[in-house]
């Protein structure tokens, strides 16, 4: 707990100052009409489309292995034409899922999106079809273990899509993901990735290993460190791993052990408490112009910074002093710092390594072009229909905006185990 104080004031510090130093300038923010949730969904849909479209596309048409960009960091050490396809499909469709899910319509969106889904489909049944030009790797390595992850992550987000796939594809990600079991990762963070393929493969019929799953559950209680965060691992770390993988995959597989009455519903009571903490904090990491701060580790993955808050969005579980529009303007903004302009894409359109533009040097060694997909994690509200609240409610001020213009606006305060 000292080491979790210590780091969690270091980020506290941080903002402050980073807020500070941002009062003038939020001043002189033009005052032009505000965007309705219209708009702002829009934005969201052209964004998640022009980042997600590189990977789907190819993979799609057979040429991912072909153009893909496989940038890599200083001092990578992984094999990346092994592992950077399967990362780019699996942090892709993890992100995509929720929006292709929704039932088709005759909007220029829903168009868009069948579309979209139709090309998913093509390019998930390619990856494992043994004969494709882009027949993806999660027969070697332990990478792959974080990637399935996030494909069966997808299916279970989108099971519209998992029912569209025919027979033999289905039986084909069954074999790949049975296969992984030969394999072990590092014992942090990785223990939720064995474990939401056992879950997944429980939720379609399949035998599945409950001691995978339940070590997992099991382990990140005890490194539950109170007020909505987890240690990765033994020891605390102060970065955003609870968003990129642990609140999300807990509460995913929680679900699916509820729905197959292999635990308490309290459990999942109890993880996405957990999650609705954190989601109020993340929140407050946004300042009143839409930054955030590039602490820890692997901030190459830009907006999946904001999976948990997201996710508790999409779930429709944020707390009453977090509303709906509130949570949408801000990430809205997040994402036009991040996204309206083409800092983070190189000419082909594929993602380059870095944090608000190519800056290498900042990118851990085990990352690559594939890795940077999971930005799309941050846009799983727009598996909420477009009637629903988050996009139709005015919009609002968030709670630095709130803070910083001299609003009223609540305090914060812990939360309990």
């Amino acid at each position: 707990m000292n080491n979790f104080k210590y780091a969690f004031l270091i980020g506290v510090t941080f903002l402050v100052t980073n807020f500070a130093s941002r009062a003038q300038s939020g001043k002189k923010t033009k005052t032009n009409a505000v965007a309705t949730g219209v708009q702002d969904r829009a934005f969201w849909v052209k964004t998640l489309y022009k980042i997600a479209y590189p990977v789907i596309h190819n993979l799609a048409n057979n040429t991912l292995k072909k153009n893909m960009a496989t940038e890599v960091a200083p001092h990578y050490y992984n094999n990346v034409k092994e592992v950077g396809y399967t990362e780019a499909l699996g942090r892709t469709f993890a992100g995509i899922a929720p929006w292709l899910n929704l039932p088709d319509d005759d909007t220029e969106e829903g168009k868009l999106r069948a579309r979209f889904k139709s090309e998913t489909i093509q390019a998930l049944t390619n990856a494992v079809d043994p004969l494709s030009a882009d027949y993806i790797n999660f027969r070697t390595d332990a990478q792959p273990i974080v990637d399935a992850a996030y494909v069966v992550q997808g299916f279970l987000r989108a099971p519209n899509v998992w029912k569209a796939l025919n027979e033999t594809t289905q039986k084909r990600y069954i074999a790949e993901v049975k296969s992984l079991r030969n394999r072990t990762g590092a014992y942090n963070n990785w223990l939720l990735f064995q474990a939401i393929e056992e879950a997944w493969l429980l939720s379609v019929g399949e035998e599945y290993e409950p001691y995978r799953t339940m070590t997992a559950i099991n382990k990140l209680n005890e490194w539950y460190v109170g007020d909505g965060w987890y240690s990765d691992g033994a020891s605390f770390s102060t970065d955003y791993y609870n968003a990129y993988v642990i609140h999300p995959m807990m509460m995913d597989i929680l679900k699916v052990m509820v729905a197959k009455k292999k635990m308490a519903e309290a459990q999942l009571f109890k993880v996405t408490n957990r999650a609705v903490r954190y989601a109020q904090i993340t929140e407050r990491m946004i300042s009143s112009t839409g930054e955030y701060p590039p602490i820890g580790r692997s901030v190459t993955y830009r907006t999946a910074a904001f999976q948990t808050l997201a996710q508790v969005a999409l779930d429709e579980k944020l707390p009453n002093e977090l509303s709906p529009a509130q949570v949408r303007c801000a990430l809205t903004k997040v994402f036009q710092n991040m996204y309206a302009g083409n800092q983070n894409f190189d000419e082909q359109g594929w993602l380059v390594l870095g944090f608000n533009g190519h800056q290498p040097e900042i990118a851990d060694p085990y990352t690559c072009t594939g890795s940077l997909y999971m930005a799309t994690l941050g846009f799983l509200p727009l598996g909420l229909p477009a009637d629903n609240t988050f996009w139709t409610a005015p919009a609002g001020l968030w709670t630095s905006q709130k803070a910083w213009t001299g609003n009223a606006f609540l305090k914060d305060h812990a939360a309990g185990n």
